[in-house]
């Protein structure tokens, strides 16, 4: 019975090991950040 605690407590472990190894990049083109901006100032300056 130990043994399936102990192979369940493993498992759970390498699992979480690998999953932190897992970056997600996302990536906004600049130029579209750029214009969005532009038009934020303009209204607010309005």
């Amino acid at each position: 019975m130990k043994n399936i605690y102990f192979y369940a407590g493993l498992v759970a472990f390498v699992s979480l090991l690998l999953s932190a190894c897992v970056t997600i990049n996302i990536h906004f083109p600049a130029a579209a950040a750029d214009e969005a901006a532009d038009k934020i100032i303009k209204k607010v300056m309005q």
